[in-house]
């Protein structure tokens, strides 16, 4: 690649995995005070994947980084960077969980690191990738959202036990001259006066881990589900109305919507909102729940492993999470089937 030219960030390829095992809203009616009616209802979720006891959020993350690196057409020793968003890492502050994971697809001496931002963690991830590459300083980042969110759900908590799933994501974020091929844009943001709208109390530097801890079941993720709800609604129809409005672009020109996969009636609302066609619309939630930072990846590889994702279409992230983050961005797959 010649240094006098323009570098631009593409994704050139797509991967992830989902564990065999399903949790269906029928198994959940046998384990919580809850129906299939209702849990369809309310979120349009019919079934999740949950990952086996002895299987970390690593092992989910390996799979799917495997099919990224097959499908990009590039050896292992090409990736310089290793990227992984996470909530349910493996070990609760160290080694990183891309550290694991570099080890267990045998990339050795090459950066690897976690971002924390929730089920915004892949496209904030995309952000950082971005700026690595088009800085010159990274030519292929390895770029995973993986989650074991099973392992801090609370399966007594009918409020959250409904939604959730496990199931890792994976793309390689590549250097390009090709300006066609490159990240059109990426909007990220955050705002902590909502952090308790969803969170994971402990273990951590406010809560310790101890046997009142544990007790208390503060390991547990917790969620404001009413109010989350009303704020993703709106905060995601600005962002997208902005990101559109600046680039440029009109909503019917967007080849794929892919939105957070959390609930059905949010994607319905935002989608509504900016008129989008039922065909636009990227919908895996029914099938997997929201599984964090794996849902975005997840959906984009849904439609990519059934050919409907090919070379030049343009797509639309749009994603909001613990912290509270949200993130959009507007990018041209750059793969090949």
């Amino acid at each position: 690649m010649s240094t006098n030219k323009p570098i631009y960030a593409c994704m050139r390829s797509i991967g992830a995995y989902a564990p065999p095992k399903v949790l269906t809203n029928a198994d959940l009616e046998k384990m919580v005070d809850t129906s299939d009616e209702w849990i369809v209802k309310r979120t349009g979720i019919r079934e999740r994947r949950i990952a086996d006891a002895d299987t970390a959020t690593s092992d989910l993350a390996v799979e799917a980084a495997r099919d990224a690196i097959s499908r990009a057409g590039i050896e292992k020793e090409e990736i310089d960077l290793v990227l992984c968003a996470t909530v349910t890492p493996d070990y609760f502050n160290m080694p990183a969980t891309a550290c694991v994971i570099s080890h267990k697809l045998g990339i050795k001496n090459v950066q690897a690191f976690d971002i924390s931002a929730a089920c915004s963690g892949f496209v904030y991830g995309l952000s950082i990738a971005r700026a690595f590459v088009e800085a010159g300083i990274k030519r292929n980042v390895l770029l995973i959202g993986a989650e074991k969110f099973s392992s801090i759900v609370d399966y007594t908590d009918r409020s959250t036990c409904i939604l959730f799933g496990d199931g890792a994501g994976a793309a390689i974020i590549s250097a390009t001259e090709d300006r066609d091929e490159g990240i059109v844009d990426i909007h990220a943001s955050a705002d902590g006066t909502y952090a308790d709208f969803l969170m994971t109390p402990a273990p951590g530097s406010v809560h310790p881990a101890s046997c009142e801890v544990i007790e208390q079941g503060l390991q547990y993720i917790k969620m404001k589900g009413n109010e989350t709800f009303k704020l993703a609604v709106k905060t995601l129809t600005r962002d997208v109305r902005e990101i559109l409005l600046k680039n440029g672009i009109e909503a019917d020109a967007i080849d794929h919507f892919v939105p957070h996969q959390a609930n059905y009636r949010i994607i319905k609302a935002v989608g509504d909102a900016l008129k989008l066609k039922e065909e636009q619309i990227i919908l895996t939630v029914h099938k997997y729940g929201n599984t964090s930072a794996a849902s975005i990846p997840m959906a984009i590889n849904e439609i990519y492993e059934e050919g409907r994702l090919r070379y030049g279409d343009l797509m639309l992230l749009d994603t909001f999470g613990g912290g509270l983050t949200w993130a959009s961005a507007l990018l041209p797959f750059a793969g090949r089937n």
